[in-house]
């Protein structure tokens, strides 16, 4: 996937997932963390994904005005539960309340995918939605989920295929271990967008600027 494109790519995220994602991927970047402030972006009065787009496009501009001859790329993970905005939980009581909420219902995961070349004028914004069924939870994995801590810096508390562990040997390896998700009963849609990265979004995009 990644390998036929030569250009200069900043991932403009700190998430470990993204960055897996793409060296499983084959694409060859940098990290470079945006120092954007996510608390000052308003989640009152907008679409969830037009949110996400904006944050996501936010980070890209941020990382590539330092770096102008690079490709830089700026992606954002909100949760949509009937139109509300769900981000990432502060603590530990914020998270068990967002996981009773959205494990209740269906829901959606969107990721917006932002690319952005300063010195070519290349500036692009996407989004991708996949739509959770979540299995019933008992309190007791709620409980479980809660004190192992992986929904630290997760939108919606919670991360896809993952099982306590955020490493994966292969994109066949993920949908293997989610398969076995304790929590997702199935979704439809991008299994990688639920991951943090829509990769069949971000391939398109990056044929765009070729």
């Amino acid at each position: 996937m990644g390998k036929s494109y030569q250009l200069k790519l900043i991932l403009a995220s700190a998430s470990p997932r993204r960055k897996e994602l793409l060296t499983k991927a084959g694409y060859k970047f940098e990290v470079v963390v945006s120092k954007i402030d996510e608390s000052v972006f308003p989640t009152e009065n907008i679409e969830p994904a037009e949110y996400a787009k904006r944050l996501a496009l936010a980070k890209a501009r941020d990382v590539a005005a330092k770096f102008s001859d690079c490709f830089v790329l700026g992606a954002d993970t909100v949760v949509d539960f009937n139109g509300e905005i769900i981000g990432k939980p502060a603590d530990s009581k914020e998270a068990e309340l967002i996981i009773r909420k959205i494990f209740s219902a269906p829901h959606k995961v969107i990721t917006a995918v932002a690319i952005v070349g300063k010195n070519s004028g290349f500036e692009i914004v996407e989004s991708d939605t996949t739509i959770i069924y979540p299995k019933e939870l008992t309190d007791a994995k709620i409980a479980e989920h809660i004190e192992g801590g992986s929904w630290l810096g997760k939108a919606g508390a919670f991360g896809i295929a993952e099982n306590g562990d955020d490493s994966f040997d292969s994109l066949d390896f993920a949908r293997d271990r989610f398969a076995q998700d304790r929590f997702i009963e199935r979704i439809e849609g991008s299994l990688t967008n639920v991951m943090g990265l829509p990769m069949e979004l971000l391939e398109r995009m990056l044929k765009l600027r070729m």
